[in-house]
């Protein structure tokens, strides 16, 4: 537990640094962490950090489709709950983006690690059968950087879509403001729907690297 207390602010510092993944590796090796682990953990924050994004899509969605069918009440208590949903929406997109950053940046660092104890080997046979077992991580790893990239992709027109509808709306709040809205809702939940689908094929990926990671360092 003191060891553990010990490493957590130097942890954090060497994340703040640019430069020091090296430390940050150290580390975290010191806590007996390898770079496969701390892939593996990330891609598992990542599928978390989809779900959330997922699940506030959806919601900011339902508080648009509620303001544009709007029957009666407080239009300003609508428009701010859309406003909030969107704004945490946006939020969540760019955790979830830095989280893909960072899963890239060590999955890099680890096949190059991996491809230099390749190298150090004398055994053929192993040395065979180590390079497989990397380059089948390193597809896998492909597929899955870019399902998560084509999800991204996805993301930002739909959250520029909401965006925008939000800054009319926050200038023209009225009925009549939003009567000239309905007709984007339907187009805007089919776009919605089609990246919820994007996300839960990016999530299977996700599920897909880990087992074969799991599956390499098995064999080790």
């Amino acid at each position: 537990m003191r060891r553990t207390t010990i490493f957590i602010p130097l942890l954090l510092l060497t994340l703040l640094l640019p430069g020091c993944k090296s430390t940050y590796y150290k580390a975290m090796r010191t806590l007996g962490k390898e770079k496969r682990d701390i892939l593996v953990q990330r891609i598992k924050d990542a599928k978390k950090d989809q779900d959330q994004t997922k699940q506030q899509l959806q919601t900011t969605m339902e508080s648009f489709q509620a303001l544009t069918g709007f029957k009666g009440g407080s239009l300003e208590k609508a428009y701010k709950r859309l406003n909030s949903d969107y704004e945490s929406a946006d939020s969540q997109a760019g955790k979830l983006h830095d989280k893909i950053q960072s899963i890239d940046q060590v999955s890099n660092d680890l096949f190059k690690e991996w491809q230099g104890e390749i190298n150090a080997m004398d055994n053929g046979k192993l040395k065979s059968q180590d390079t497989i077992m990397l380059r089948n991580a390193k597809a896998r790893q492909a597929t899955y950087m870019r399902a998560m990239r084509r999800t991204e992709d996805q993301i930002a027109p739909v959250l520029k879509t909401f965006r925008d509808q939000v800054l009319f709306l926050k200038h023209n709040l009225n009925s009549r403001a939003i009567g000239s809205l309905k007709g984007t809702s339907a187009s805007l939940q089919s776009d919605v729907a089609g990246l919820i689908q994007s996300i839960d094929a990016s999530s299977q990926e996700a599920d897909n690297l880990i087992s074969s990671l799991a599956a390499s360092d098995s064999k080790n």
